[in-house]
């Protein structure tokens, strides 16, 4: 009977746990980001794995929330940053303790349900006027850079889904392009006159052999903080993404609108991006009544 009782008992479920310690983090790791490949970009896969590794201290089935809760207090970024590692820590916790990690871990034990999120200031990011966009574009040293900023400020693009366009991905007689979105979705943004004349000047000096650019997501990276250092202005993915919607909605394009144009899962999203807009619309209402 005793015997059973350590075979089926607590114990057992103790000496499962402690088998698995030995290869607790290179295992779990490694599984955990092989779940994650279907439906996710290689970016998304990057950014778990380099956070897991910073983390790799509370990374473990016998870690618990108070060790993650004090992990998170320690570090020396910005909240926002703690944010970020709480992010990647809750959706390898959430999977490992589901029955697709094949852990057959008690859900109820989960140690990121014990954590609370840290907490985010809502600042009103930058975004760029037309005339800005128009002086980035003149101060960018190539046609070929010309053409990513424009491309970037016309469609709202994601840094991987500009750097993997291919030239047949285009659709010219529309001014679409096809790319592929978070979670492997197909999806088609939009682009403008000059980015047309800009992409086909690009490639009349270019022919590619696969991938429109002649540089990857890195290069891109690059190019975009050199011209941010030369002009002072931001320059980067995030600040043309909300350029994009900024202006659609200064133009009155209604957020559903947007959200389609930008391939955003949410209208809340969009509206997180249109912050600055909304508070310059009622700037200028507060202006019109004191004034």
């Amino acid at each position: 009977m005793l015997k059973l009782w350590i075979q089926n008992g607590p114990l057992a479920q103790l000496a499962e746990q402690l088998t698995l310690n030995p290869h607790n983090y290179a295992q779990l790791v490694s599984k955990f980001t092989e779940s994650r490949r279907e439906g996710l970009s290689p970016r998304t896969i990057e950014f778990y794995a380099e956070f897991l590794t910073r983390a790799k201290q509370v990374v473990g089935i016998q870690v618990v929330g108070q060790g993650i809760t004090h992990f998170l207090k320690s570090l020396t970024c910005t909240n926002g940053g703690r944010h970020g590692y709480y992010r990647v820590l809750r959706c390898f916790y959430n999977w490992l303790y589901s029955p697709k990690s094949g852990y057959n871990l008690n859900p109820q034990n989960n140690p990121i349900l014990l954590v609370d999120a840290p907490k985010v200031e809502k600042k009103i990011l930058p975004s760029l006027t037309p005339e800005e966009l128009d002086y980035l574009i003149e101060q960018a040293e190539t046609i070929r850079d010309k053409a990513i900023i424009s491309l970037f400020a016309d469609s709202g693009l994601r840094l991987s889904e500009l750097a993997n366009i291919n030239p047949h991905n285009i659709d010219w007689q529309h001014r679409l392009v096809k790319v592929w979105c978070k979670g492997g979705k197909e999806g088609l943004a939009p682009f403008g006159q000059r980015t047309e004349k800009l992409l086909k000047e690009w490639l009349s000096q270019y022919s590619p052999d696969g991938r429109l650019w002649d540089i990857n997501h890195w290069g891109i990276s690059i190019m975009l903080r050199r011209l941010s250092a030369k002009t002072g202005l931001p320059c980067n993915p995030h600040t043309f993404r909300r350029t994009f919607a900024s202006i659609l909605a200064k133009k009155g394009v209604d957020s559903l609108h947007i959200m389609r144009l930008g391939r955003w899962e949410s209208i809340q999203m969009v509206e997180r991006y249109t912050r600055s807009v909304r508070f310059e619309d009622s700037l200028k209402l507060y202006s019109s009544i004191m004034d």
